[in-house]
């Protein structure tokens, strides 16, 4: 099992930096997160978030390539349907070599219809979208790619970041690696991949979890919580917005609640000890054939010190510990 670092761009008000400040912080970020081990860091694509959360993802990747030497580079996710395929394609191999190799490529289908309209792009078939997309980088970006340069791997790795049973059986159907923990998930994917002639064997899942290590963690939760309740409801006014809907906030009483209450809706934010987070990871990856998991760096611009210690802790101690799984 390997650990990596989770990149979300988010620089939120009333604690946000000047910002190339904060994408120089970021960069620094990444480069110590290699330095205490970190297998990969993955970055994220949103558009019109107030908080400027990272709007083009290969752009940064291009930076941390030249910054790192062994760290792998990931995408959760790009969204499919925004990207013109030869664009995409001839932008994915200049980062794969200049990273020499290292580039994950996770794609994903969307869901905030502002950034549809931003992009011209039509939502009611962006699933159809990205299973397409996914052939055409395939044919790019192989052996027998026009793209020139051409990607070091050919073509790089192609997740796809598909959430629930129908998602899953899509990613199955293509042979896609599925970038979800989900274990409702896991039937409908093998299904689909046996269906498709690919095999049980082809079935590899990795995700982000929603966990901070911390060495007090009731006393970390209260720091985390202002910026936690931030995340949330960003991510619910994007799902909301264009629909006509009004989403209800989460508050942090609600919170705190779903953190002792496994039973809410809600999913709750992790703050966790070291071997607690080993404890809680085992239940969500226990038989699947999940290879990687990887966590906020930080949540909703969370304090710096806790980001230190959080990233510390989860490439010093929980790493070495879920290494052998």
């Amino acid at each position: 099992m390997r650990a990596g670092i989770y990149l979300d761009g988010r620089n939120p008000e009333p604690w946000a930096e000047p910002w190339p400040d904060f994408y120089a912080r970021q960069i620094e970020l990444v480069v110590e997160a290699e330095r205490l081990g970190a297998d990969s860091v993955w970055l994220s694509e949103h558009h019109l978030f107030d908080d400027g959360y990272l709007p083009q993802p290969l752009v940064l990747a291009a930076a941390l390539a030249a910054r790192t030497e062994r760290i792998r580079l990931g995408t959760a996710v790009l969204l499919g349907p925004l990207w013109n395929p030869a664009r995409l394609a001839e932008e994915l191999a200049l980062v794969d070599n200049l990273s020499r190799g290292r580039l994950m490529v996770g794609l994903g289908a969307g869901y905030s219809r502002p950034e549809f309209d931003l992009y011209g792009a039509d939502p009611s078939t962006r699933y159809g979208q990205t299973d397409a997309l996914v052939r055409e980088l395939r044919r790019l970006l192989g052996p027998d790619g026009p793209i020139t340069p051409p990607s070091v791997q050919r073509p790089p790795e192609l997740w796809l970041g598909y959430q629930g049973p129908q998602g899953a059986r899509r990613a199955g159907l293509l042979g896609a690696p599925l970038l979800s923990t989900n274990p409702t998930s896991l039937d409908p994917y093998r299904a689909a991949l046996r269906e498709a002639g690919h095999g049980d064997q082809a079935a590899r899942m990795a995700g982000v979890v929603t966990v901070v290590v911390a060495d007090d963690p009731d006393q970390a939760f209260e720091r985390v919580l202002p910026h936690a309740l931030h995340q949330i409801n960003t991510y619910r006014a994007a799902a909301a917005a264009g629909t006509g809907r009004t989403p209800s906030p989460v508050t942090a009483d609600k919170l705190r609640t779903a953190r002792h209450d496994h039973t809410t809706v809600l999913s709750p934010l992790e703050v966790l000890t070291p071997d607690q987070t080993v404890a809680w990871l085992w239940t969500k990856v226990q038989g699947l054939p999940v290879e990687e998991v990887f966590c906020w760096a930080s949540v909703g611009g969370m304090p710096h010190d806790l980001v230190q210690r959080h990233l510390e802790l989860w490439l010093g101690e929980v790493r070495p510990a879920i290494g052998d799984w």
